[in-house]
């Protein structure tokens, strides 16, 4: 492979339109690795920005892509352009322990008690 193919230009667009990128991305570099990357120039000035990567949720070509894999195996051929740009998007995620708190606070307001006298 030539060092052009060994490089993949990439943006990540966020749920409001808004892009970080485009930055060179090897293709041997980690889903993990592009999240701490979207962490880290993640704007301040954005409300409900992620805590960690668990929160982060990347989609390429219509699936979601695992932590695990590496940018080169989340390559889709049909979106392969040479020298183009790869547009990955972004989805936050609220933590789970907020979603666990937010519905045991429903299942307290919801309480129904009945009585058979």
């Amino acid at each position: 492979m030539s060092a052009a193919q060994d490089q993949l230009e990439i943006k990540f667009r966020l749920i409001d339109g808004t892009d970080i990128g485009p930055k060179s991305f090897s293709v041997a570099t980690s889903v993990a690795t592009l999240k701490e990357n979207i962490l880290a120039q993640w704007p301040k000035e954005k409300d409900n920005g992620p805590r960690t990567v668990k929160d982060v949720k990347l989609i390429s070509a219509g699936r979601i892509l695992e932590n695990n894999r590496t940018v080169a195996e989340c390559r889709s051929p049909l979106c392969d352009i040479p020298g183009g740009v790869t547009t990955m998007h972004v989805v936050v995620q609220p933590p789970a322990q907020e979603k666990e708190k937010k519905a045991s606070d429903d299942m307290k307001q919801n309480k129904c008690l009945c009585v058979i006298l």
